[in-house]
């Protein structure tokens, strides 16, 4: 680890990735500070440490480091994005068209992005009507009761669409700080910036742990992250190589193929977008339910899945996450796509006849990684939270979330760092 800061130091190209990424992760952390005019600063400031990151708010809150409990220019942060990105993947297998697009290469990726910038603006000037109207009514911070606070004051139509437009032109701003990381930076710059948020949110969840159980509790919390760290970097790292061969042929006077390759199935296929999905579809009946006039449904929401540490809501969300765990998996690595691949490559798995049988045992063996997988992703996600609920702490419940993501990113990162290292090393050997 130390050698390797010690070469990002000396390689002066990727010393100026690394110092560029931090340099946009501390723009975002400034945008992320500065409040959205109109807006009572003072009322949202008295109710933030009672309610930060429980309810509605916890969940965005998670991914915008803090800033839409801030009513920040950038309160809804990479998690537009995030949507669009997922339902864009989701969508190419099931529209033709988007299919294609996936199929074209660079030139289908161009159109593919484009889409998902567009949609991610059309979702953030509807998350952001939703968000004002919320802060309006109390309801995001103040919890919709009696005593809720209008965090609007003079709330007008000129001043509705002046702040919605601005919560929109933050995300749009993110999203192409986010293109510039993954472009002139290090890592992938979406993927950076929520690490970014997430850790900037930690040091505020130690502190809660510390004064409701003190040091006793907060050193039970420390083993049992530490312990969770272990596992999720074992996880991460666990992988299934299966052997692929490619047969010899002669093209003119040179003999091509011959050599064998492996096509890696990890453990945790998914990542961390099962938990994204799962929070985002429990997410939408809590908001969905500020506007519905049936009041049954209404009581029953706010009860059940108004707080994320409630029995129905632990039930749910790891159901969610084991189904959106298997069904992502499937879409992003498809058994028929992978064996026509091999297929037409002139490769084959050994033992294994090209075609359907192929397919057909791809779907074997990915099926019995993802089911591990997916447990382990729910095991992560509720355990912390499980553990906390029982302590009557209920501030801070995607606690395994914000772990998952940590490690996940951190490790990703350190390969690319580990792989251009490893370039430039082989660059020096030819040169000389």
């Amino acid at each position: 680890m130390l050698s390797s800061v010690r070469n990002i130091v000396r390689v002066a190209d990727l010393r100026n990735k690394v110092l560029f990424t931090l340099l946009i992760v501390a723009l975002y952390q400034l945008g992320a500070n500065i409040p959205v005019p109109g807006v009572d600063i003072h009322a949202i400031q008295s109710l933030t440490n009672s309610s930060r990151n429980s309810g509605l708010l916890g969940y965005l809150d998670l991914f915008s480091g803090g800033a839409l409990a801030r009513a920040a220019v950038l309160g809804l942060g990479i998690m537009p994005y995030i949507t669009s990105s997922i339902i864009v993947q989701l969508l190419g297998t099931v529209i033709p068209k988007f299919a294609q697009w996936r199929d074209q290469g660079a030139v289908g990726q161009r159109k593919l992005t484009q889409t998902t910038r567009y949609l991610t603006v059309a979702l953030a000037l509807m998350q952001s009507a939703g968000i004002v109207f919320l802060l309006h009514s109390g309801q995001l911070l103040g919890g919709g009761g009696a005593g809720s606070a209008d965090l609007i004051p003079n709330f007008t139509a000129p001043r509705i669409l002046f702040i919605i437009l601005t919560f929109t032109a933050g995300t749009a701003f993110v999203m192409w700080l986010g293109e510039l990381i993954t472009e002139r930076g290090i890592g992938q710059g979406m993927s950076i910036l929520i690490f970014a948020n997430v850790v900037a949110t930690l040091p505020f969840d130690v502190d809660i742990i510390k004064q409701q159980k003190g040091w006793a509790g907060l050193t039970i919390v420390a083993l049992v992250c530490l312990a969770l760290l272990v596992a999720i970097v074992f996880v991460e790292l666990g992988q299934r190589r299966i052997p692929v061969t490619f047969a010899r042929r002669v093209q003119g006077r040179r003999m091509y193929g011959g050599q064998s390759t492996y096509i890696p199935l990890k453990v945790n296929q998914a990542g961390v977008i099962p938990i994204i999905f799962a929070s985002s579809l429990l997410y939408i009946p809590v908001l969905v339910a500020t506007i519905i006039p049936w009041k049954g449904a209404r009581t029953w929401i706010q009860a059940n899945l108004y707080t994320p540490t409630g029995g129905v809501y632990l039930f749910l969300y790891g159901l969610f996450i084991v189904i959106f765990t298997f069904f992502y998996v499937q879409v992003s690595f498809d058994p028929y796509q992978q064996a026509d691949t091999i297929r037409k490559q002139g490769g084959y798995i050994p033992g294994i006849r090209p075609g359907g049988p192929t397919e057909t045992y791809l779907s074997r063996i990915l099926n019995r990684i993802t089911l591990p997988g997916s447990l382990f992703l729910a095991l992560v996600a509720l355990l912390p939270s499980v553990l906390l609920a029982a302590w009557h702490i209920n501030s801070i419940p995607f606690f395994g979330t914000t772990l998952l993501i940590c490690v996940g990113v951190s490790l990703e990162t350190n390969k690319q760092i580990d792989s251009q290292l490893t370039m430039r090393n082989y660059e020096g050997f030819l040169r000389s």
